[in-house]
């Protein structure tokens, strides 16, 4: 109840404001001009608020074809868009309220037309913005790290790991595109690759029709995965408890088909010039109440070396602080995904932002504390915003080197 509560203010504060954005910035029109723009602006921005539930409906039963696809997605940036004039619009009607406070002689003040504007420009920026992203979603990015390894054993040294994550097979639409990064990942002669989870958006045949282009994926020390929240078909309704658990083993029997190793809270040795390694991978195991804790990152660890260095696949970072920075010293690497970048921020010399820093604290790229070392992937796909803008897909290639 409480939840509906806020969608039904939150949706009214956005369509109003949204709306009194456009109504002030047209002030200047002549009025039969500025009734058209109102109107047209009212009824796209009508199925603009509705497009969320569109996605939401449309997303877990397929879509009827790309036209609906696209349309769908075109809305929902707008739906962006609205928000954003919304909050400008907000916030000028504050100052508007400030001032009106100490001012005691006068007329009355009302809103101002730049205001209007401003917020219409913005969000006509961002519109635009994430259309343009919307052509940048296969420009897949190599970002190469280095990550010194305290005690790393000396056949190790230099090992070169290959890690992609966020693949939600189920949002892709160009194969040749998807082909073009898997073969980037090759070039990249990894001797390790590791998928961080969310193989699918909910369900297991989604990944069907690339299953031939990911097989091609192959390393010298193996392909390992473990699994994401989408993975599990939470976010789908089932007809009943056994197709959802059917859909899960469907998903597994895929990765076995591409000649991946699933990881499922468990641990393998690594062998190389006759040194090991221990590799770790847990199911999707969230710091945040809202998603799944499925791992068992114990049960992982059983029969492991407590002396040896070892790598931890976790698909959400927030597993990180939650429980292994120093609970787990061992772990002195985890690869994780989950949070796409947003898909949408910027990264710069000078600037390095994104929504999502608002919800995780660990985002995006290496993060340090004392000798253990998190790395979080942007993302091979996409889900939700069919796009990227500021945060392109990346492959990411890790390479080990001791640490005194």
């Amino acid at each position: 109840m409480r939840i509906l509560i806020f969608l039904l203010i939150f949706f009214t504060w956005l369509a109003y404001y949204s709306f009194i954005a456009v109504h002030t910035g047209l002030r200047y029109l002549d009025e039969p001009a500025r009734l058209f723009w109102l109107a047209a602006y009212s009824l796209v921005g009508v199925c603009a608020l509705i497009s969320p539930f569109l996605y939401r409906r449309l997303s877990e039963n397929g879509w009827p074809n790309p036209f609906v696809k696209y349309a769908v997605h075109t809305l929902i940036a707008l739906f962006l868009s609205q928000f954003l004039m919304a909050a400008v619009m907000f916030v000028g009607d504050v100052l508007t309220g400030v001032k009106a406070l100490f001012t005691i002689d006068g007329p009355a003040i009302s809103r101002s037309p730049f205001v209007g504007q401003l917020a219409m420009l913005s969000g006509g920026l961002l519109f635009l913005g994430l259309l343009y992203g919307v052509s940048r979603r296969y420009r897949y990015q190599v970002r190469t790290v280095r990550v010194p390894i305290s005690g790393l054993p000396k056949g190790f040294q230099g090992l070169r790991i290959v890690q992609l994550s966020d693949i939600h097979s189920g949002s892709f639409d160009n194969h040749e595109a998807v082909r073009r990064g898997v073969d980037q990942a090759l070039a990249l002669r990894p001797d390790l690759i590791l998928f961080s989870g969310d193989l699918v958006n909910n369900r297991a045949d989604e990944f069907a029709p690339y299953l031939d282009i990911f097989a091609q994926l192959h390393a010298p020390l193996g392909v390992y995965s473990v699994l994401g929240n989408h993975d599990y078909g939470d976010y789908v309704r089932w007809p009943s408890r056994l197709a959802k658990e059917e859909n899960l083993k469907r998903l597994m029997h895929y990765q076995r088909q591409a000649g991946w190793r699933l990881l499922l809270n468990e641990s393998v040795t690594l062998h190389k010039d006759g040194d090991t390694l221990t590799l770790l991978g847990v199911e999707n195991w969230s710091g945040r109440a809202s998603f799944s804790r499925y791992g068992n990152l114990n049960q992982a660890l059983q029969g492991t070396p407590r002396d040896q260095p070892a790598i931890l696949l976790s698909h959400d970072p927030s597993h990180w602080t939650a429980e292994v920075v120093g609970v787990h010293p061992q772990i002195v690497l985890t690869l994780s995904g989950h949070t796409h970048g947003m898909q949408f921020g910027i990264e710069s010399r000078w600037v390095r932002w994104s929504p999502v820093q608002y919800f995780y604290r660990q985002w995006a790229g290496l993060y340090q504390q004392g000798q253990q070392y998190l790395y979080v992937n942007r993302g091979f796909g996409f889900l939700g915003y069919l796009g990227r803008l500021g945060m392109p897909p990346e492959i990411t290639l890790i390479e080990l080197v001791g640490s005194p």
